[in-house]
């Protein structure tokens, strides 16, 4: 069975790293069309039948970026049989508004939580069984360096791959009554999984999207939302996403209680205070141009 994985996560999430290790030798790096955004695709060293699509670190699929344009336009338009969406288990409540944005595309998703030594080392532990459940998709711990859980990860993406997922909505009931007045200017051609992506992207008034899609819009209805919450369209969706995520954090991960600082808190509190901090930063200056224009220079 012929396949196409996506690896979508955060930048220093450990995706690269995972991807090196899905593939070993069996990859070619490239730009994608028209820009200057590297391009890494390949075949998993295991089964070549898998095809393994390395796209670049991003936040979210909101097109700040030409990262972020890049990695959208892949996943709404080519074909994508699983998105593996790799997960830094050490910062997790950050790393989680990505996938809440990848859950709502319709495409079957597999979150892989990496970091696993540094959760360790921390002693914080996270409810995998849990996050699977409140997220509506199968979430395994790996460790991309020590290579471990990759085996188990490729089996559930190899399960997923045959089926369909309806996209995950995480919206109250007002709001979603507003994005399904949305959806009716949808044209027909958007396929039903893809809709719910689309009327979130029309609400937060997504220039790229709407341009795309070349539709007349009835501004009323997000007008009258926006009144009535008191805020703009798109920090709606964004404290909508965060006020889910955070439920769903406080559920899954327990943070072992430490005693005191850590030692980047305990420097942090000296050369960040606001009095010491600009002698601090008068002295490192005056270091760094004594040594390199009076000694070493």
């Amino acid at each position: 069975m012929k396949f196409q994985i996506a690896l979508v996560g955060n930048p220093n999430s450990g995706k690269t790293t995972l991807f090196n290790t899905l593939t070993g030798s069996n990859q070619f790096v490239g730009n994608w069309p028209g820009v200057t955004v590297e391009k890494k695709e390949g075949k998993y060293k295991k089964d070549k039948s898998i095809g393994i699509t390395d796209l670049p670190g991003i936040y979210s699929l909101s097109p700040y970026t030409l990262e972020e344009v890049v990695s959208r336009e892949y996943l709404l338009n080519e074909k994508v049989d699983v998105i593996l969406n790799i997960v830094d288990g050490s910062n997790l409540e950050r790393n989680l508004y990505l996938t809440t944005q990848l859950l709502e595309l319709g495409i079957p998703v597999v979150v892989a939580v990496n970091m696993l030594d540094v959760l360790e080392r921390r002693q914080d532990k996270i409810d995998y069984t849990e996050l699977s459940k409140l997220l509506g998709c199968p979430v395994l711990p790996i460790s991309a360096l020590k290579n471990k859980g990759i085996e188990e990860v490729i089996a559930t993406v190899k399960m997923m791959a045959k089926q369909k997922n309806e996209p995950k909505n995480i919206y109250e009931d007002s709001l979603n009554q507003v994005l399904n007045q949305l959806t009716a200017f949808l044209p027909k051609s958007i396929e039903a999984s893809q809709r719910l992506f689309y009327s979130i992207k029309l609400f937060e008034r997504d220039s790229q999207i709407r341009n795309y899609l070349n539709i007349d819009l009835d501004e009323d209805i997000i007008a009258k939302y926006e009144q009535q919450m008191e805020d703009d369209s798109e920090s709606i969706i964004t404290d909508a996403r965060y006020m889910y995520i955070s439920k769903v954090v406080s559920k899954v991960y327990n943070r072992r209680h430490r005693e005191g600082l850590s030692t980047s808190d305990k420097i942090d509190r000296i050369v960040t205070n606001r009095i010491l901090a600009l002698p601090i930063f008068a002295l490192v200056m005056y270091i760094v141009y004594y040594v390199s224009v009076t000694s070493v220079g």
